[in-house]
């Protein structure tokens, strides 16, 4: 009998103790706060919190906002985000939240608002019919998905409707803290986060606290539509310095290097999927491809193509994106042409550029005496790649080879003769 109690007294503090540290396990809130201009260092900021509560098994998850405004691709990831997660998100309007920061706020499923707060004035800028109807899509559908009035949110952004006697027509609606709450647009007036974590029910949750690291800084420098257009230029200046230098493999180096930089901002935001990555190393390694297979430029071509398609979709696929690279790859193409000009009057520069002429002095011939090498061997003098030089009867050719890389010191015959283009195969030893 005594022996049953006891075992009945292990096994009720055994399920006492289970439940719990099963409640601590789902009593965790990952907190995290927007301040400052909204940008994709932001947006990697909460990727970064959601991933945190997924891995934590977190149910809650908690903003602090206090912004202006900023760029509005930024919040509507954001959005994006917040909204399609299934966990319990708690906005907490600390001063304001206006312009982007307001599309974020009432992507939440509950709004506390901080005392003197405010939410609104989304007014986009420039303030163009199509870029207020846009936002002002995006507003009302976010408001409605999450059971607010649309015409709130919609009066946020589109100052000629007005709202009640909130805001008359020809004004901007920007919501109070004590309106926000009249209108629905919030849940409580707080002042501070502690009390709103009390009200929803999580005072004794465990607070996971998660900020912008070097990685998320880094996204956001990265993802400034200049720095984009700097790496996409590199990407195709080296693209065509690696064609120049018929694939001595330093440029092409530098291509995927910037590439690297580019693609990292997209995948730290969440805005990367895979098929853009595997396109553009697809490309690169067609280009590559060329230097070693004669298809006269087809593969080259359809890996540039590849990396126009995979650049074009990362960037949105839309008509900036189209202007962002073809912008790009015009500015790629100038200084490309003023390096090809001016690098070789350059003293240092010129050490590093050939600049001896192929003489008959020399041993090599002119184009009009190509036909008399049809069927002679050679030994190839340069690597092929597939261009280099061979040496025929103490002659030296230019010549591409036939179908693959051949290395120096290595055994030719010429199999082909087309104006002054000469084609040799491999002889095996």
């Amino acid at each position: 009998m005594i022996k049953k109690i006891c075992l009945l007294i292990v096994g009720f503090f055994l399920l006492l103790s289970f439940s719990q540290a099963s409640f601590a396990s789902e009593n965790k809130v990952v907190s995290i706060a927007i301040k400052g201009d909204i940008d994709f260092a932001k947006t990697a900021l909460v990727k970064k919190a959601i991933d945190k509560a997924n891995e934590t098994n977190a149910k809650v998850l908690f903003v602090e906002i206090d912004t202006f405004g900023g760029y509005v691709d930024a919040a509507v990831k954001i959005r994006d985000m917040i909204s399609e997660s299934d966990l319990d998100t708690i906005c907490y309007v600390k001063n304001r939240a206006w312009s982007a920061g307001a599309l974020i706020a009432i992507s939440h499923k509950h709004i506390a608002i901080a005392p003197g707060g405010s939410i609104g004035a989304a007014e986009p800028i420039p303030t163009t019919e199509k870029t207020v109807a846009a936002l002002k899509a995006e507003f009302a559908a976010t408001a409605n998905k999450l059971g607010r009035d649309p015409k709130i949110a919609e009066a946020m952004v589109d100052k000629s409707l007005g709202y009640k006697q909130y805001a008359k027509e020809g004004q901007i609606l920007a919501l109070t803290d004590y309106q926000a709450i009249e209108v629905g647009y919030a849940d409580m007036v707080a002042e501070d986060a502690d009390k709103v974590l009390a009200h929803f029910g999580y005072q004794d949750a465990e607070i996971i606290i998660c900020e912008e690291g070097v990685l998320e800084s880094l996204s956001g420098i990265l993802s400034d539509p200049t720095v984009k257009g700097i790496l996409i230029t590199i990407i195709f200046l080296a693209i065509m310095a690696e064609v120049k230098t018929a694939g001595s493999g330093i440029a092409i180096v530098i291509a995927l290097i910037a590439a690297a930089l580019f693609f990292s901002s997209h995948w730290l935001t969440g805005f990367l999927g895979n098929f853009e990555i595997l396109l553009f190393i697809a490309g690169i390694g067609l280009v590559i491809a060329e230097f070693f297979l004669i298809t006269s430029g087809i593969l080259a071509l359809i890996g540039v193509v590849c990396m126009f398609a995979s650049i074009f979709l990362t960037l949105g696929g839309d008509q900036l994106a189209f202007i962002t690279i073809f912008g790009s790859l015009a500015i790629a193409l100038l200084i490309f042409l003023v390096i090809m000009k001016k690098l070789p009057n350059n003293r240092l520069l010129s050490k590093i550029i050939l600049s001896d002429a192929t003489t008959t002095e020399q041993g090599y011939v002119s184009s009009s005496d190509y036909e008399k090498y049809l069927g002679k061997e050679g030994i190839t003098t340069t690597p092929l790649k597939p261009a280099g030089t061979v040496d025929i009867d103490g002659a030296y050719l230019d010549v591409v080879s036939e179908s693959k890389f051949i290395a120096e010191n290595k055994k030719v015959k010429v199999v082909s003769v087309e104006g002054n283009r000469i084609v040799v195969r491999l002889l095996e030893n």
